[in-house]
């Protein structure tokens, strides 16, 4: 599975983007064959001339972006196609509704949400079946599993996990910010900053993927295989070899016990698992209004 969208990459002064993922994703297609592949990506967000981003669900723009999205990939239509955010000024059955109309048009075949809260998903799934829905879930955030998670098993529908690795915090490769680049953007993130990032290193759980034999991302990741067979995480990396060891996760066995003494070694962590306007379009800015 390839999960894509062109709003992951960098922008210049016009707000335009400077290099397209999807574009060297649908190379790869090209390259490789397209029935090889489930490609996944993203409507809803926007890039206005200021550079400031904006989130819609309006059925002109789920229609530009697809459009867009299809003239680079190289495609006729995409296997799974998730609203990135959701848009408070358009109603989510209105955007379901256009994506319904793709679907009867060959051009999607499966609709996913991401951070999308139980009553969004409830209403979402009404007007027509959404397969996915793509939240963050990992050791360090768990709030899911009381709300959407529910939610999203009550109805069928799977869950592919983004940030699987807490954003590196559980790969035990972050010693100091002096690890982390200038230009990215866990600079930002709350618990990365100085004095939070030492609190929530998970020194617990790097000692127990020793004595298992296994590196701590590859257990990290095996916890998450073991919430249940609709849960698909899906980490980020730029290595071959650590896209090697993310997929040995899959092969590790762990006991009841084993799941609670991983669960147990997580440190209290301190900061939000975002910075402070991204966690506004998040799902839990509704769920618990």
């Amino acid at each position: 599975m390839i999960d894509t969208a062109w709003i992951y990459q960098s922008f210049g002064i016009d707000g335009k983007p400077n290099v397209t993922n999807e574009a060297l994703v649908g190379k790869a297609l090209k390259r490789f064959g397209r029935d090889k592949f489930i490609v996944a990506t993203k409507f809803g967000l926007g890039v206005d001339a200021n550079g400031q981003r904006y989130i819609s669900g309006k059925p002109a723009f789920i229609r530009e972006q697809l459009a867009e999205s299809l003239e680079r990939l190289g495609i006729d239509s995409v296997d799974l196609y998730y609203m990135h955010r959701m848009d408070p000024s358009t109603p989510i059955e209105e955007t379901m509704a256009t994506l319904k109309e793709l679907v009867d048009e060959g051009k999607i075949k499966y609709v996913g949400l991401s951070e999308c809260s139980s009553s969004e998903l409830r209403r979402a799934h009404a007007v027509h079946p959404v397969s996915a829905i793509q939240m963050e879930w990992s050791l360090n955030t768990r709030d899911i599993e009381d709300s959407v998670a529910k939610t999203a098993r009550e109805l069928g529908v799977g869950i592919v996990a983004y940030s699987p690795l807490g954003r590196g915090l559980l790969t035990g490769a972050i010693a100091s910010t002096n690890d982390i680049s200038e230009k990215d953007m866990r600079r930002r993130n709350p618990r990365f900053v100085d004095g939070n990032l030492e609190q929530n290193k998970a020194t617990q759980l790097f000692e127990l993927a020793k004595a298992k034999g296994v590196t701590p991302a590859q257990l990290a990741l095996a916890w998450v295989l073991h919430r249940g067979d609709d849960v698909v995480p899906i980490p980020g990396t730029k290595s071959p070899a650590r896209l090697i060891e993310n997929a040995g996760a899959a092969a590790i066995q762990l006991s009841a016990a084993e799941l609670a003494e991983i669960e147990a070694a997580i440190p209290k962590l301190a900061g939000d698992r975002t910075d402070a306007a991204t966690l506004k379009t998040n799902y839990g800015a509704r769920e618990y209004e």
